[in-house]
């Protein structure tokens, strides 16, 4: 993605990757649905572009900025609504998605019914995206940049850019405690059994 994109045009480009990972996601699906089985590796990668480009990268620059920054604007009755409406969109993807995982573990621990509930969510999510991607695209972002001065616009791109660039240490320090945590090799730990 160019450094030089505005706020709305760096969304806007989130939304055609988002938009090539669902086609492929429908694809998979069909396939999924069409032998009746899933395949837990690949709904797990999914879930994980989902989880981290669609939700925290995406939706985090929207509400984290782009909403918080709005919020604090006269906005329109109808803006405000669509922004809240928006809001909502995301709260029911985070939902749907834990739910998509819960249904992915328990077929992968062996629960053969549990695949046509992660079938389902799945065909949830990728029916849901295109809609609320049209709404943001068409309907939302545009005019919502009308509440902003030009340097009020290049300011919230340059805070996009700093959130993209500290998502990616987030994401792996998670991995890294999650880890440490489950095979009990803290950082203190680690030090400790070195000296020893």
């Amino acid at each position: 993605m160019s450094l030089k994109l505005s706020a709305v045009g760096a969304l806007m480009t989130e939304h055609r990757l988002i938009e090539r990972m669902i086609r492929d996601m429908r694809g998979q699906l069909d396939q999924f649905e069409a032998n009746g089985t899933l395949d837990p590796e690949y709904m797990y990668t999914a879930v994980d572009f989902v989880r981290t480009y669609a939700d925290r990268c995406h939706h985090g620059k929207e509400e984290d900025i782009l909403f918080r920054e709005l919020a604090s604007r006269p906005m329109s009755t109808e803006h405000a609504d669509m922004m809240q409406a928006l809001i909502a969109d995301h709260t029911w993807a985070r939902g749907t998605t834990r739910a998509l995982v819960a249904a992915t573990d328990r077929y992968a621990a062996g629960d053969l019914a549990a695949a046509a509930e992660a079938r389902v969510l799945m065909r949830a999510l990728v029916d849901f995206y295109p809609g609320h991607i049209e709404r943001e695209d068409h309907g939302f972002f545009k005019p919502a940049m009308e509440y902003f001065e030009p340097d009020e616009k290049e300011t919230m791109a340059e805070e996009f850019r700093e959130f993209d660039r500290l998502l990616i240490h987030e994401k792996y320090q998670q991995l890294a405690e999650t880890l440490e945590a489950r095979h009990g090799t803290s950082e203190g730990q680690t030090r400790a059994t070195a000296r020893d």
